[in-house]
């Protein structure tokens, strides 16, 4: 299966080692392609483990579980990385009434004990 987050590669080479933890993402936009391929599957643990821990309390794994589930994730564009733990992309989806969406973030990242995790995003458009 072509990887979720539209990298060309294979799944099993690309994001896979990173939702079973045989490896940690190496760049900030590893770990963004890496989220949105566990939104895709889903996989709301991956997204709570690679979410800085002092940041875990304003999330919920059953929601972001929840979240990947009821959505098709159809597309990840990454449009910049201004530098090296900023990621701007457009996730494409079709919520659950069918509606194709666009959530279009620019998010902020932080490397800690020598991995990536999620600290924030600022929805744009």
């Amino acid at each position: 299966m072509n990887c979720p987050c539209c990298s060309g590669k294979p799944y099993e080479e690309c994001c896979k080692p990173y939702h079973t933890g045989e490896k940690h993402a190496p760049t900030a936009e590893a770990l963004m392609r890496s989220r949105f391929s566990a939104f895709a599957i889903p996989n709301g643990e991956y997204l709570m483990e690679t979410t800085l821990p002092g940041k875990r309390k304003y999330h919920n794994k059953r929601d972001l579980q929840e979240w990947g589930e009821i959505n098709e994730w159809t597309k990840l564009e990454i449009i910049q990385t201004p530098a090296l733990n900023q990621v701007e992309f457009k996730a494409y989806y079709t919520d659950q009434d069918r509606h194709p969406q666009i959530h279009h973030e620019f998010s902020i990242f932080q490397k800690m004990h020598e991995r990536w995790y999620y600290v924030s995003g600022e929805f744009l458009d």
